[in-house]
Formats: structure tokens, sequence, C-alpha cells
């Protein structure tokens, strides 16, 4: 036990605190999740795609052209004197290993699903479960294999098409990003972990995770997975903090490989173990590949002793208002009066609340003869 923690040697701590899951995503050329992240997110089902699911979307931009591009970080893997790199490298190797046998056959993982393929996903993947994204994307890049298709048309539009994967103003977003896509990189989606943090919507894990799973490049992706493996596996705690820490970057930082290729599958790898294996509730710390090395498994996998973690509640609360009035908008062929939304939602302060809120996240427009419709 106590060669195993000094094997480990990591003194980087990382805060305790909530954290949810987040869909995996995808390597340069064969992997891509959720997720997820960026942001907290409910853990990802194990749901495997249909044939159907898996079309052949164009490639927005060919990986090896983008390979000769800085990376999106290059941190000093030997910044921390209390890393031992090579007790890291064997976490690293195992997870890849178990990867290359477990992961789920997505479509954004495919060849050629390409940088606006996986763009898609990350934003659909966001606090989203894989199941549900699965229908979505695939109805989506039908429709918009790129995204000068999607800037070509109305916004809401985009809210239309994005149904019950909730927080639709993703969908306003990325119709804004698509827009920006075409207006200031001719269409193709960039490389550039800079240029994608300029995107509307773009934050720094989407931008980290675009660059890394659909260009190869070397980038800490830091997903609600990712950041659960390594707070475990490095750190010893169940969980990690809220909101990414200083440490906990430069944890993720310092662990990453140096090669390119091997930081993208990495990032995929270790996505795939938190949403799979190493997850919130339920860890299989028995069928873990890593479970030898394990710092939080050899302490005797302490509970969490943060704050309480929060759940989200979602019946009766206005943003469960706001969906109900917003199917409405979605489902109409014209514009609607007030009065359609009353059958929608009950009671009626509340009702116009969120239709008020609507309108002001740019999700809903009332017109002059005070009739409305989507954006």
């Amino acid at each position: 036990m106590n060669d195993i923690r000094q094997r480990i040697g990591l003194r980087v701590r990382v805060d305790n605190a909530t954290i949810g899951g987040m869909p995996p995503q995808t390597t340069p050329t064969a992997a891509s999740e959720t997720g997820p992240i960026s942001s907290n997110a409910p853990e990802t089902g194990t749901n495997n795609p249909t044939q159907s699911a898996k079309k052949r979307l164009p490639a927005a931009r060919s990986a090896a052209a983008a390979a000769t591009r800085p990376p999106a970080v290059a941190p000093d893997r030997n910044a921390d004197p209390n890393l031992d790199l090579e007790a890291a490298d064997d976490v690293i190797e195992r997870t890849r290993a178990w990867f290359a046998v477990h992961r789920r056959d997505l479509p954004w993982r495919a060849s050629d699903a390409g940088a606006w393929g996986v763009m898609v996903s990350e934003f659909m993947l966001q606090q989203t479960p894989v199941s549900r994204v699965l229908p979505a994307y695939e109805a989506w890049l039908t429709r918009w294999p790129t995204p000068s298709a999607l800037a070509a048309d109305e916004p809401g539009e985009a809210v239309r098409m994005w149904g019950r994967l909730g927080y639709p103003r993703r969908a306003l977003r990325l119709h804004g990003a698509a827009a920006a896509i075409v207006e200031r990189h001719g269409g193709a989606v960039p490389a550039d972990y800079a240029e994608l943090k300029e995107l509307p919507g773009v934050g720094d894990y989407t931008a980290a995770a675009i660059a890394s799973f659909a260009f190869g490049r070397r980038a800490a992706v830091l997903d609600t997975n990712v950041r659960r493996v390594l707070a475990r596996a490095f750190s010893g705690t169940e969980f990690p903090a809220d909101a990414v820490s200083a440490a906990e970057r430069a944890l993720a930082e310092a662990v990453l490989p140096e090669a390119a290729e091997h930081a993208a599958g990495w990032a995929a790898a270790s996505m795939e173990l938190g949403a799979l294996v190493c997850t919130a509730k339920t860890p299989k710390c028995l069928a873990c590949p890593i479970n030898a090395l394990c710092r939080w498994n050899a302490l005797g996998r302490p509970a969490y002793e943060g704050p309480p973690r929060r759940g989200q509640t979602y019946a009766g609360t206005d943003r469960q208002a706001r969906g109900r009035l917003l199917a409405v908008l979605r489902h109409a062929t014209a514009p609607v009066a007030e009065s359609a939304f009353e059958s929608a939602w009950n009671p009626a302060e509340q009702r116009e609340r969120a239709l008020a809120g609507l309108i002001a996240d740019g999700l809903a427009v009332r017109l002059p003869d005070g009739r409305y419709r989507l954006p």
C-alpha cells in the first residue's frame, strides 16, 4: 500500500466539492465527449448507437494539415518536482489500452466526422446524455452538414431542431458560432485554440476538446469525467471542486503526454473511463484498469467530505415552464397569440415570467401585433 502511495507521489491537491458527469468525446481520427464538457452535466449512459447513426459526414479540415500548427497548450511536464512522471505515464498507458478495447462506437468518433461533427457533438453533449444526443446529432448534421449551411438558416430553426435536448440557448450559440466561422474562417472550423475560444458559446473546455479531438492538438481537456479521474487517480479525493482550480489545471497539464497524438488519446480515454467505470455514484473499481495505481483506492477510497453536492431540480421550476412554452413555438407553423401558452403552463404569473425570460434570452420574439415566434 505504501509503495503504491509513494509511486503515485502527487502532492498537488484538488479541493473537495461537487461534480457531475459529462458524456465522452473523441480522438482526432477515431474518438470524441462529452464532455462534456467545461460544464457540469449528468452521467453519460452506455447506450450503443445504431448503424443508422453512423452517418459519413464531410470533414471540415484535414487533421494532418492542422498538425503543423502550434499546440493549444505546451506545459512543462517537469514543472512539478513532486509528480512521479513514470507512474503518471503508466496510468495513461493503461487507460489508453483499456479504451482501445472498450471505447463506444459513436458517430462523432468516426474518422470522417470532421471538425464540424466534433463541434456539434460538443455543444449537444453538454449536460445531455449520449442516448438523447444520438438521434438529434444525426438529424442536425443531415440538415446542416457544414457551418455554412447552418449559418444560412434562421437561428429559430436551430432552436426548433434542438428539440428536447435541453438548455436551448446552446442552439443559438451554435448558430452564432457557425456564423462566426463563416465570417472569420471561410466556413472551416479553426484548429487554433485561441481562435476557437473567440467563437460564440465556446469556452475553455470546448476549445480544448475541438483542438484535441478534431485536430490532434496537445491540450488539457477538462470535462467532468476527466476531472473526476484526475482527482481520484492522482490526488486521492473522490470529487474535484465545482470549478477548475489552478492546482487542478496544473495537474492536468503536468500529466499530459508530450506527443500530441498520445495527449489526444489520453483525453478521450480518460473521458470514457470516467463515463463508464470511474463514475460519480457507483464507481466500478474492480473493473478499473488503473485500480492498482489509483491514489484514492490506495487510501481506502475515503468518502467525500466537502460541501453538500446539490442536485438540480426541474419539476415546477421556471426552467420547466420555459421548456413548455418554447415547445409551443417549436411546434407552431406560424406566429402564435399569447393565449396559445395558457394551456401549456399555469399559474399565469410564472408563465408570464418564463415567457419574458425566453424573450430576454433571444429564444422568442414578440411581434408588433402581440404574437410570438421563434427568432
